[in-house]
Parts: structure tokens; C-alpha cells; sequence
């Protein structure tokens, strides 16, 4: 008699989570997903008072959500965080940083400032918590919050393409070295949503026209889109699923 193949699970009961920039964005939304599916969540922030807004929100929606302040960009505050942490099964990291500038406008102190949040500090948090992982013999689950400007060039966005295509690079390294400990590691890449961060360019006729015509569905990104394939990413239905992309970007990246 055939055996039949049984459906994994996409719940994350039991699993602890560690969501950075999760006050708010992309974030918010990956630690509310998360929350929902079962998994105990930490939120990252540095300011106090969006965290505990967020926190708050999430509270009267009868989620938990625990907040963390932290500066991810110092690594010394990040190691006394995270040794004070449970042990996490999954960590998502959402903070980035977004400068648009002309290329040969571009100041070394908007450089340094985008490179540091979306590449320096993803790296040395990420190298904390698998140190852990490692150590406690969990078999985790990283995602890094990408973009599909990981995969093409655009206009006024040198920077943050160069620190994206850093990061899908990470990611397969990552995925290669963390293999044999059963710790994957992937990107999710959404095109432009509308979030706060989105507003000011987005807000933008031309711009918005620009950026709808790339997108072969028609239509902007909500957070909402972003909140399925985080949980699918770390959920034991992507079990053999490391060192690889995930696109959410309408079709942005289809041609």
C-alpha cells in the first residue's frame, strides 16, 4: 500500500524568534507574522518609545511581542544582548538603511552610514546569534530582509544596491558554511512597499509611475505580501531550502 507524503507544518510553536528593526516596516510585520504562527518573538529597536508603541499595538491584537534596544550597529551591545537572550531558533533581519543619491553625489558618510546597518551590522549580529545556535546544536533558520535591488541596478540607488548584492553574497556563503549544522540561511527580496520608509519616494508622480511599470502585477507591495514568505522561509515547510532568494517583487526581477 502507497505511503502518502504528509504535509510540513508552516506553524512555529515552541520556536524562538529575534526580529531587528522590528518597531516597525517590514519588521513589525515579520514579528507579528512570526508571533502568529506560534513562535515566541523578540522585536530589536534602538528607540525606546516605537518599541513600546509596537509592543502595545501588537498587545491589544492579543499578540506578545518583547522588546529589545539595541544599537545593532555596536557590536559590543549587540554580544551583551544577545548572551542575555534565550536561546533564538530563527533571527530575521529586517534594520536597513536607505540613502538615494546620484552616484557622484554620493557623500562617504551616506556610504558608511547604509553599509554599516545593511552589511557590518547584519553580519556581526547574525555571527552572535549562530555562535549560539551553534553551540546548543539548534538547527535555525536565518533570513535576511534583501530587495529585488539585490538582483538589478537602479537610478539614485548605487549604495543600496552595492550593500543589497553584499548581502545576497553573505547569505550563500553563510548557507555554505552553516549547511553541515542544519542552520539555513536565505533572503527574501520584496519590490517597493508601502511603508512609512517608502513614503517620501513613492509620493513622487513620476517615481510611482516609474516603479508601478516595473512590476508586472500592477500594483505596490503591502506589508502584508512580505508576511507569508517570512514565515514559510523559517517554517519546517522549507526544510531543505537554504543559500537561495526568495522573490516578492511582482515580477519585478521576471525580465
Amino acid at each position: 500500500m502507497m505511503t502518502l507524503p504528509k504535509t510540513p507544518s508552516f506553524r512555529l510553536d515552541g520556536k524562538r524568534a529575534l526580529v531587528t528593526g522590528g518597531s516597525r516596516g517590514i519588521g513589525y510585520a515579520a514579528g507579528l507574522a512570526l508571533a502568529e504562527a506560534g513562535a515566541e518573538v523578540w522585536i530589536a529597536a534602538r528607540d525606546a518609545s516605537r518599541l513600546n508603541s509596537a509592543v502595545e499595538t501588537a498587545r491589544e491584537a492579543g499578540l506578545k511581542l518583547n522588546p529589545v534596544q539595541v544599537d545593532i550597529t555596536r557590536p559590543e551591545d549587540v554580544q551583551h544582548v544577545i548572551e542575555h537572550l534565550p536561546q533564538m531558533d530563527i533571527l530575521v533581519n529586517s534594520a536597513g538603511l536607505a540613502r538615494h543619491q546620484h552616484f557622484t553625489d554620493v557623500s562617504q558618510e551616506n556610504y558608511d552610514a547604509v553599509m554599516d546597518i545593511n552589511v557590518r551590522a547584519t553580519f556581526f549580529l547574525s555571527q552572535q546569534v549562530v555562535r549560539r545556535m551553534k553551540s546548543a546544536g539548534i538547527q535555525g533558520s536565518i533570513v535576511h530582509i534583501s530587495s529585488q535591488m539585490g538582483h538589478v541596478g537602479g537610478p539614485m540607488r548605487s549604495v543600496y544596491c552595492a550593500s543589497k548584492f553584499a548581502l545576497e553574497g553573505l547569505t550563500r556563503a553563510m548557507a555554505i558554511e552553516l549547511g553541515p549544522f542544519g542552520i539555513r540561511v536565505n533572503t527574501l527580496c520584496p519590490t517597493f512597499i508601502e511603508t512609512e520608509l517608502s513614503q517620501s519616494s513613492l509620493a513622487d508622480p513620476q517615481f510611482h509611475q516609474q516603479v508601478l511599470s516595473n512590476i508586472k502585477l500592477g500594483r505596490l507591495g503591502q506589508l502584508e505580501d512580505v508576511m507569508g514568505p517570512v514565515v514559510f522561509l523559517v517554517s519546517p515547510a522549507a526544510a531543505l531550502i537554504t543559500g537561495t532568494a526568495l522573490m516578492v517583487d511582482g515580477g519585478w526581477t521576471a525580465s
